[in-house]
C-alpha cells in the first residue's frame, strides 16, 4: 500500500526569511506589507478544495497579530506547529536563549489556538551536527517531535550525515525527529521535499523523486511556505543574485504544481502520518 506523505507550511512572511537579514531588520518588519494572513488564507482554501490536512509551522509573531488566523487554521482540522517566535535560528542562539524561544512561541500558539502544540520546526533547518542540544531541549519542553534537520549538503544549513527517514536521537529518545525528504540517486542525494528545488525542478521530476521514497515504503514530508504563492510580494532592494533567484524563482507557477502535487498523493498531517508508525530508528 502506498503511504500517505505528510504536507506541512512554514507560516511566514516574505521579509522574515533568513536570506533577507542583512537587508530587513527585525525591528523593522511591522513597517512592511503584512501578506501572510492573506496568503495563508489562500493556502487554507487550496487544502479545502483538494481535501488535504496539512500542518502549519506558525512563528509565534504572526499569531500575535494575526490571531484569528491561527483558530481559522485550527478551526479548519489541520496541525498548529511551532516555527519558534520570530524566526531566529538556532545555530545563532544559546541553549538558554534557545529554550526561551521555544517556551514563548509554544505558550503563544497554544493560548492562541486553544490545542495542544507538540511539533517544532527550526528556522532554516538550523539544527545539525552542531547544535544537537537543540532537540534535547526541544524534548524538555514537551514537544514530541521536530522537524528540523535537513540531510543535505548546503551553504545555509545541513547535515549530510543524518538519517533520510524519521529516528529517535540519542540526545532526545523520547523526541522524533523527522528529516526533510531527500532521495539517493545517481550517486548524490536529491532534495524533493519542497521549498526552492520544488520551485526549481521539474514537476515531472519531482513527481518521479515523491513515488520512489514511497516505493521505498516510506512517507516523505513537504514544505513549502504561503509567501511562495505570491508573485507579486514587494521586492527589498540591494538583493545578490543568488538571494533573487532562489527567492522568486517560478513563484507564479507555484499554485498551480502545489495543486497537481496535492491531487497526485496522499497527504495528511505529520503527526498523523509520523507519531503512529512505531519501526523508527535510534
Amino acid at each position: 500500500m502506498t503511504p500517505t506523505n505528510a504536507m506541512s507550511v512554514d507560516v511566514e512572511d516574505y521579509f522574515q526569511v533568513s536570506a533577507f537579514e542583512p537587508h530587513i531588520d527585525r525591528r523593522d518588519w511591522d513597517r512592511w506589507p503584512h501578506r501572510v494572513q492573506a496568503n495563508t488564507e489562500r493556502v487554507l482554501a487550496l487544502f479545502d478544495e483538494t481535501g488535504v490536512k496539512a500542518t502549519f509551522f506558525t512563528l509565534g509573531w504572526v499569531a500575535e497579530r494575526y490571531p484569528g488566523l491561527i483558530r481559522e487554521i485550527v478551526a479548519a482540522g489541520h496541525e498548529l506547529a511551532c516555527h519558534g517566535y520570530d524566526h531566529r535560528r538556532a545555530t545563532e542562539q544559546t541553549s538558554e536563549a534557545f529554550r526561551e524561544d521555544v517556551t514563548r512561541a509554544k505558550k503563544l500558539l497554544e493560548d492562541t489556538g486553544g490545542v495542544a502544540v507538540i511539533g517544532y520546526r527550526a528556522a532554516s533547518y538550523s539544527i545539525g551536527r552542531d547544535n544537537l542540544w537543540a532537540l534535547e531541549v526541544l524534548q524538555q519542553v514537551g514537544f514530541r517531535y521536530s522537524s528540523s534537520i535537513y540531510p543535505v549538503k548546503h551553504d545555509l544549513y545541513g547535515m549530510p550525515e543524518a538519517p533520510r527517514f524519521a529516528f529517535r536521537p540519542e540526545v532526545a529518545p523520547q523526541l522524533l525527529e523527522i528529516p526533510i525528504t531527500t532521495r539517493d540517486f545517481l550517486g548524490r542525494r536529491w532534495p524533493c521535499g519542497g521549498g526552492g528545488f520544488f520551485r526549481l525542478y521539474p514537476y515531472a521530476f519531482s513527481r518521479w523523486q515523491l513515488r520512489q521514497v514511497n516505493r521505498e515504503g516510506q512517507p516523505a514530508i513537504f514544505y513549502f511556505h504561503p509567501w511562495e504563492i505570491d508573485p507579486g510580494q514587494p521586492r527589498p532592494k540591494g538583493l545578490g543574485l543568488k538571494t533573487r533567484v532562489r527567492h522568486y524563482l517560478n513563484l507564479g507557477r507555484m499554485e498551480a504544481r502545489l495543486r497537481r502535487l496535492l491531487r497526485d498523493f496522499a497527504w495528511n498531517t505529520v503527526a498523523n502520518v509520523f507519531l503512529n508508525r512505531t519501526a523508527y530508528a535510534h
